[in-house]
């Protein structure tokens, strides 16, 4: 019998899963808890776990499609896994990312349908380094005054990716203030890993509004950061979050096992 536990980090966001045994498939009760618990605390985690590659991908259907990332990897049995590593083979590069910090984003977000679901198991890990922070967007956008909320109301910025292969042929612009299509909870989205520029906007203006609000969502009363274990499995809602990696040693390794589910609309 399923033990369906959910524990509120008591923080930022975030909710710790006990009782469910994830190489095996679960009942559409559990199934529904777990969904209701990320549509109310934006992500989940689950800590010591075995999970295949297999395991992984059919736990994301509960959520979503898993498919293959746009980004081109290594050949590799299972497509739907997307390699985060600094790890080289042969001296080529088997993941993404590297070691270097990265700055707030969503995943996707350069997409005109961007990520909405992402999970992430930890294989390998530097000893101190390499915490993942993420910001809620709910709270942060709850928090603006008024005349902030009515300035960016139908503002859109442009999300690109510093790598262009990876860009489609026109720009991807999403409204900074979005509305959870599960919830109906506004958010803020963005982040200064991917988000660009504001459109139809004075650049110096386009600046000013984005460093604020970038100053504003890292703010310690909106952030929750995990400190990540051997067997993490951690699930987020890309669409009221972001979330950041601080960086760590080349020296050291880091193998992290991804999958990701898509939007089927754009952010509205």
């Amino acid at each position: 019998m399923e033990n369906l536990k959910v524990i509120p980090t008591g923080q930022a966001l975030g909710a710790e899963i006990f009782g469910l045994d994830l190489t095996r498939p679960l009942s559409r009760p559990s199934i529904n808890g777990l969904r209701q618990a990320l549509l109310d605390y934006s992500l989940i985690f689950f800590r010591n776990q075995s999970l295949s590659e297999q395991n992984q991908v059919n736990f994301t259907r509960y959520f979503g499609k898993p498919v293959e990332h746009v980004r081109k990897q290594l050949d590799r049995p299972i497509k739907e896994i997307f390699l985060i590593s600094n790890i080289k083979k042969e001296g080529k590069a088997i993941g993404a990312l590297s070691n270097d910090e990265i700055g707030f984003h969503s995943d996707l977000s350069y997409l005109p349908q961007p990520g909405t679901i992402s999970t992430l198991y930890a294989v390998q890990l530097p000893k101190n380094k390499g915490a993942t922070q993420w910001c809620n967007g709910y709270s942060s956008y709850e928090a603006l005054d008024n005349s902030t909320k009515e300035r960016i109301q139908r503002l859109k910025a442009v999300h690109r990716h510093s790598l262009e292969e990876q860009n489609p042929d026109k720009p991807a612009a999403h409204p900074l203030a979005c509305t959870h299509p599960e919830t109906g909870r506004k958010t803020l989205y963005l982040g200064p890993h991917l988000t660009r520029y504001i459109v139809g906007v004075d650049k110096n203006e386009s600046k000013q509004i984005l460093d604020k609000l970038f100053n504003h969502i890292s703010q310690p009363q909106f952030v929750w950061t995990h400190h990540w274990q051997l067997g993490d499995f951690v699930i987020w809602d890309n669409r009221c979050t972001m979330h950041r990696r601080e960086g760590f040693s080349s020296l050291e390794t880091r193998l992290l096992k991804r999958t990701q589910v898509f939007n089927n609309q754009t952010p509205y």
